[in-house]
């Protein structure tokens, strides 16, 4: 299914800067505005260089590149919620503390001061631009979001998982431009689509076994040239649902990367740049942390660590994503040099400037001298304008939808923690809306990658404190899956919960957020399906029956067997309800009032042992 154009009126021009490359052929990106970081960091910021000697410059051999990068930015346009608005920064003296962080129009302007006085800078992203918006870019197919990908300048994107979720059609247009094929066009003007390319190397389609977008492409100034390569998880199967993902192939990241590397090395670009949106697991949340101590990648786990340690040699640095984390670190090639790997968190709360410094001789990057550090999007500086209108314009058409009040909390509701209030919450009214359809349902599970932001007390706009409008509740489930009600064996049930912690979420566990009446322990000093302590689990405060029957709601993407558990796609006698969100809006409309507001769950259905 190559991701052609749709046929629409003619399109107006595009930038002249922006030329992009095509798969067989290296075209050059235009001369970029001059760019630099500014005398001295943000509040905030902090960064740690890496690397040894300085190159003469003055011999006119080495260039310095500037490369900014993002990822995970999910369509979060206004300063995102809560602890989804907040990063961790270490302190010199050991202590932590957070620093309010992201929101467009706060990182259009921390980019712009960063490029200025660097005559050769580049801005590149390791994917999930969109996909889980909140309603601000979600409700209109996240067009938003690209229009204001393009005022930031950036240059390239790999895709992620969630570019996935409308198809691939979608992400055609996302790309291409035109209106939205059953919505149509939002506002007067045409839908024009990303002035950047996103690469999408290890997606083929099943039919023609080539990729559906642009494998790489090159970035060129006066002689310099760097090639960059974009590859999505080879797992995306596992976490989009099939609709998603159908007619696509997802091959492996490491062996796709390689192969591309000789052929941008055949066409003499020595230097390039992997954007690769799998990631790790850093051993501090401090986006600040020493990633190198004791040494070199040390400090990271994860899938990641395993791709920058098979990749060629011939890839200079790896910018990454999937795993919302950050970090800066140096993991060791397979020649065993040093090679940077970043990672700026998500939702647009950080971004990383590297030095890539280029050796006009060999058209290499001299790896000794590559520097990087991630730095806080902060709220203190001034908004810039551009982005401001922009959000304007947007806000304007959703208000009449989002600002509607669905519900009243009494406090904060986070979406934190090996069992989260907010995973309660959303379980409890998943278990209410299943009772509703067929009264024999006996509980309901939710996956935790599917609550994409908190409930806050504080009110995010005019609607006052406690109040939860349809837009704070589409920013928590976006995703408009079903509510799907199946039966299952006592010993399915017990198999599900062992899915959390072994099978493919061994090395990183997916505990799913149960609702009212189930029970058990998690046993966290053990080892895979073992960690489910079979004896606890108890439903209503009685044991499971490995031979009864149990009635079961959980959303179509987990009904489907999604994020690693099989066992769900097993389930029989199969109803499909509602959407999700409307679930949670009937709940909270049943549950509250503004005199008698929703108390945050106390989370205390999993006993975890540590």
């Amino acid at each position: 299914m190559p991701l052609t154009a749709p046929s629409h009126q003619p399109r107006r021009r595009r930038r002249t800067n922006r030329l992009l490359a095509v798969a067989a052929t290296v075209l050059t990106a235009g001369a970029l505005a001059a760019a630099a970081l500014p005398a001295t960091a943000s509040a905030g910021e902090s960064g740690r260089g890496h690397g040894g000697h300085e190159p003469d410059h003055r011999s006119g051999r080495y260039q310095d590149v500037q490369l900014l990068s993002f990822n995970d930015l999910h369509g979060n346009l206004e300063p995102p919620a809560g602890s989804s608005g907040r990063v961790t920064e270490l302190q010199p003296d050991g202590t932590t503390r957070t620093v309010d962080a992201g929101g467009v129009e706060y990182l259009a302007t921390h980019l712009r001061e960063a490029r200025k006085g660097h005559r050769y800078s580049i801005t590149a992203a390791g994917g999930d631009m969109v996909g889980a918006s909140p309603l601000l870019s979600g409700l209109f197919h996240d067009e938003p979001t690209i229009e204001a990908l393009n005022k930031l300048d950036l240059d390239v994107t790999s895709v992620g998982n969630h570019e996935f979720d409308e198809g691939a059609t979608e992400l055609g247009r996302l790309q291409n431009g035109g209106c939205h094929p059953t919505e149509g066009c939002y506002t007067e003007e045409e839908f024009e689509g990303a002035d950047f390319p996103y690469l999408a190397a290890n997606v083929l389609d099943e039919k023609t076994k080539k990729p559906v977008l642009k494998p790489y492409w090159v970035w060129k100034q006066k002689g310099v040239k760097v090639g960059f390569i974009g590859v999505t998880l080879e797992g995306t199967p596992d976490v989009v649902s099939a609709e998603g993902v159908k007619g696509l192939s997802f091959k492996d990241e490491v062996e796709t990367i390689n192969t591309y590397a000789k052929e941008l090395q055949r066409q003499g670009v020595k230097s390039i740049v992997a954007l690769v949106h799998e990631g790790g697991f850093p051993a501090s949340s401090s986006y600040n942390y020493d990633c190198d101590s004791p040494g070199a990648g040390d400090g990271i786990s994860g899938p990641i660590a395993d791709i920058a340690e098979n990749v060629t040699p011939q890839v200079d640095a790896l910018v990454t994503g999937h795993t919302h984390a950050a970090y800066v670190c140096t993991i060791p090639d397979p020649a065993g040099k040093p090679r940077m790997v970043t990672s700026a968190a998500s939702f647009g709360r950080l971004y990383t400037d590297t030095t890539l410094t280029y050796d006009r001789r060999t058209g290499d990057i001299a790896r000794t001298a590559v520097k990087s550090a991630n730095h806080v999007v902060t709220r203190d500086v001034p908004k810039a304008p551009d982005m401001t209108r922009l959000l304007d314009k947007w806000s304007t058409l959703a208000a009449p939808i989002g600002s509607r009040p669905v519900g009243y909390i009494s406090g904060d509701i986070p979406r934190d923690g090996t069992e989260s209030p907010l995973g309660d919450l959303i379980a409890d009214a998943q278990l209410a809306y299943g009772k509703s359809q067929d009264p024999e349902t006996d509980l309901a599970l939710m996956n935790p990658g599917g609550i994409r932001a908190p409930l806050t007390y504080a009110a995010t706009g005019n609607e006052g404190d406690g109040v939860v409008t349809y837009a704070e509740g589409f920013a928590v489930q976006p995703f408009a899956n079903t509510v799907n009600l199946k039966d299952y064996t006592g010993a399915q049930l017990i198999q599900v919960l062992k899915e959390q912690v072994s099978g493919p979420n061994a090395s990183a566990p997916k505990i799913l957020q149960v609702s009212s009446g189930l029970t058990y322990t998690l046993d966290l000093t053990k080892t895979g399906a073992d960690r489910v302590v079979t004896d606890s689990i108890r439903l209503n405060g009685s044991a499971i029956d490995p031979a009864a029957t149990y009635r079961v709601a959980s959303n179509g993407f987990l009904a489907g067997g999604g994020d690693g558990f099989p066992t769900l796609g097993e389930g029989t006698n199969e109803l499909v309800g509602a959407d999700d969100l409307t679930a949670l809006e009937q709940y909270l409309t049943a549950h509250s009032s503004a005199t008698d507001p929703i108390t945050p769950p106390t989370a205390d259905r999993i006993t975890v042992v540590r």
